[in-house]
């Protein structure tokens, strides 16, 4: 790989999902071991960044206050078993929105080129659903599917982009890339 640098989306990767959306910090809920996973790719030298739609709070149901209250208690969580994250990329916008930067568009994934200095072929992309890994590939990363969140659903999508390496979830996937 080019450079130690890996786009993790939040949530279904890092932690739950809900079809409710995560609205508060109290819903926040790490996946069991993907915090420790974190870590370690920080241990190996990787660069971690979060790329996640947040069209919570284009619809209102929560305000940036609340996002960066939930994003805060993700890093305090991640500190306490000595993981960080480089960068939290989101786009706010809803799902009507016709923005650049929500996935299934680029948009995020070129803020982070730009922000990295960073070339991002071949750079891994994790996601749960299609449309985090269709953003990666759109700028050459190479795309990783977690069965976490709505990982199982969408390894059936015959949309799944070629190549995609699957797996059970992060710590798994952690544990290939640094063994």
């Amino acid at each position: 790989m080019p450079q130690k640098l890996i786009i993790l989306d939040r949530d279904g990767v890092i932690n739950y999902d809900s079809d409710q959306f995560i609205k508060s910090p109290d819903e926040w809920k790490p996946i069991p071991g993907s915090l420790e996973a974190i870590a370690r790719l920080n241990q190996w030298g990787w660069r971690v960044v979060v790329a996640s739609n947040q069209s919570g709070v284009g619809r209102g149901l929560f305000g940036m206050d609340t996002l960066n209250a939930i994003n805060e208690k993700m890093v305090k969580s991640l500190a306490q078993v000595g993981g960080r994250l480089d960068a939290i990329f989101f786009c706010p916008h809803s799902a009507d929105s016709t923005c650049d930067c929500r996935k299934p568009k680029p948009g995020l994934f070129l803020q982070i080129a730009e922000r990295f200095n960073a070339n991002l072929d071949r750079v891994p992309v994790v996601g749960d659903s299609l449309r985090d890994l269709q953003a990666g590939v759109a700028v050459g990363c190479k795309p990783y599917l977690v069965l976490t969140g709505k990982g199982m659903k969408t390894r059936d999508d015959p949309a799944l982009p070629e190549g995609t390496l699957i797996y059970p979830d992060l710590a798994a996937l952690v544990a290939d890339l640094t063994a």
